[in-house]
Formats: C-alpha cells, sequence, structure tokens
C-alpha cells in the first residue's frame, strides 16, 4: 500500500506578515499542511543573519522562546533574511535531509540552499534561483471565489466597486499627509463622474492618524472602511474578489502583487519618484501591462492574471523531488 502521508513542512519567517504570507502560500500551493514558525533570534545573530552560524543553535528560538529541535522537517520554507538563517542550517542539522527553499535575496551565496526564489528586481543569480516577477501569494480564482462567498454582502454595493489598499511610508516612497489628500481628490473626482463605490483596508503600517484621516475622506463616500480588528473580520479577500478595480499605493510590493495577480485593471499612485528597487519592480508590471498609472486616462488590454505561485510550486516539486537522498 502507498505511503499517503504527507511530507513534513516548516513554513518560517521572522513573523513579518508578508514574509510569513510568501512562506505559507507556497507550502499551500505544494498541497502541505505546514508549521507556522515565527523566529526570535537573539543578538549577534539577529542582526548578522543569515551569515553567522557559529553557536546559533542556541540562538534560533520559536515565538515561545524555546529552540528550534527535531524531528527536523522535510521541507524548510524561509522568508526573510533572519529566515535565512535557520533555513540553511536545517539542512546541516538534518544530515542533508530538509530541503532548504529561501524566498527573497538571501543576501549570501544561493549555494547554501537547495533553492532560492526572488523576485527579477532582486537580481539574485544562480543555477539554483528561481525568479518571479513579484511575490508569492494566495491569490487565484479559487480564493477569489471563496472570498466572494464569505463577504457577498459588498456585492450589492454600487458598482463600479474600487478596491483601496493603503500601506504606509518605507524608503523608497513617503507617503504623508499630502500624498494622501492628492489621492483623496483624485478618487473623489472619479466617483462624480462614474459613481460607484469604494472597498478601502489599511495596513499594521499605516500611520494611525493617517488611518483616521482617511476613514473620515472616506465615509463621505458609499462603500467599506476597514482599519483594523476594531471594525470586525478583515474583508481583505472580498475586496479584492468583488472589486472592479483596484488602486493600491506603491510603497508594497505584496499588496501590489496580490492585486495584479486577481486579473483586474490595477493602479497606483506615484507622484514623487520611486527610488531602490522598487522602482524596477514597478517598470516590470506596467511593461507587463498589469500596474497603470492612476492619472492615465488612455483604455489599455488587460493581460491576464500574474498567477506565479502555482508555476513556482510545481518547479519546486520537481527540484524536490529529483533531489539525492543524504
Amino acid at each position: 500500500m502507498a505511503d499517503t502521508t504527507l511530507p513534513t513542512c516548516w513554513a518560517i519567517s521572522d513573523g513579518a506578515a508578508g514574509n510569513e504570507r510568501q512562506a505559507l502560500a507556497l507550502a499551500r500551493a505544494l498541497g502541505l499542511a505546514p508549521r507556522v514558525l515565527r523566529l526570535r533570534l537573539r543578538e549577534p545573530w539577529a542582526s548578522l543573519a543569515p551569515r553567522l552560524t557559529l553557536g546559533a543553535r542556541g540562538a534560533l528560538l520559536d515565538e515561545h522562546g524555546a529552540p528550534l529541535a527535531p524531528p527536523w522537517p522535510d521541507l524548510a520554507i524561509g522568508c526573510g533574511r533572519r529566515a535565512a538563517l535557520a533555513t540553511r542550517l536545517l539542512r546541516a542539522w538534518s544530515g542533508g535531509a530538509t530541503f532548504g527553499v529561501q524566498i527573497l535575496d538571501p543576501r549570501i551565496d544561493t549555494r547554501a540552499f537547495d533553492l532560492v526564489i526572488a523576485p527579477q528586481h532582486d537580481r539574485v543569480a544562480g543555477a539554483n534561483v528561481l525568479h518571479t516577477i513579484g511575490a508569492l501569494n494566495p491569490v487565484d480564482a479559487d480564493w477569489l471565489a471563496a472570498g466572494r462567498m464569505r463577504f457577498a454582502r459588498f456585492g450589492t454595493l454600487p458598482a463600479p466597486r474600487t478596491a483601496v489598499l493603503i500601506g504606509g511610508s518605507n524608503r523608497a516612497q513617503r507617503l504623508d499627509r499630502a500624498y494622501f489628500d492628492a489621492l483623496l481628490e483624485r478618487l473623489a473626482a472619479r466617483h462624480a463622474s462614474e459613481g460607484g463605490s469604494f472597498l478601502v483596508s489599511v495596513s499594521r503600517r499605516t500611520p494611525a492618524p493617517l488611518a483616521a484621516h482617511l476613514r473620515g475622506a472616506f465615509a463621505a463616500l458609499p462603500g467599506v472602511f476597514w482599519g483594523g480588528a476594531p471594525d470586525g473580520e478583515n474583508p481583505y479577500a472580498g475586496f479584492l474578489a468583488w472589486s472592479d478595480r483596484l488602486v493600491v499605493t506603491p510603497d508594497s510590493v505584496n499588496m501590489l502583487s496580490e492585486a495584479c495577480a486577481t486579473g483586474k485593471p490595477v493602479y497606483t499612485f506615484a507622484p514623487r519618484p520611486i527610488g531602490g528597487k522598487l522602482a524596477a519592480f514597478h517598470a516590470e508590471l506596467v511593461a507587463s501591462g498589469h500596474l497603470r498609472r492612476l492619472d492615465d486616462s488612455a483604455p489599455a488590454p488587460q493581460p491576464p492574471p500574474l498567477a506565479e505561485t502555482a508555476a513556482i510550486a510545481e518547479l519546486v516539486r520537481q527540484r524536490w523531488r529529483t533531489h539525492p537522498a543524504p
């Protein structure tokens, strides 16, 4: 009789929502039920991860403060710099039995891992590197259908329904009060000419004063505003599922990737030049037709959804299957 036991898998991150979401998305696309591991690293390993390995066995802790211990997983999927320390060490601690997959640029030689999955704008090279355009995510037809069913009430809102996904400032783009006032002016003008409603969500990175300002501004327009747990269940899946188009602030690779995975028109508003590698990511999305500038008025054909996770999962499965046994 064939063994139907699922391989064991750890989805490893530092607890940052975007990193954990990518690791989980890949694990689930592989059909696995992973252990979610949110690392706590002692210094100096936290600052020097993933380079400093000496003595790291006692420095790598789970979110409860317990050290990592066997049985080691069949597959380790890490996302982010700190997770990369665990991903590379699990290969050694398991005697090569753990297949180590690292998402995002690990900032060390990629040969420390079995596979590295990195967006093209990270410019990571190596024989064991798989490239994506954006971030891995769970958004596909089934995920959107589940969102429509769970949040069916959004279907009664006036169309066109515009999802507005709000992030926060980073080194590449500053999102301040002036930025949001300019964005609100454009959205209000579009509503005055087209009608419809807005499905607005802020993130953990949105400063509370700006979130309060946005809540007050959108109160004058039809739709739904979600600012956090006090507003009830997070309706993010429903927003993506029921929207006819999406407007996403330019700061987040994850939010832009998930919006583009819906197969709907996605717009961003970036009045200031975008800095760093984020600029290359925007350029790739614009060139492929997945992203448009909010002020663009010319019609453009809609490309297929930016659905990369399933394809990457199949490539990981193939490499894992042919990985030599220890």
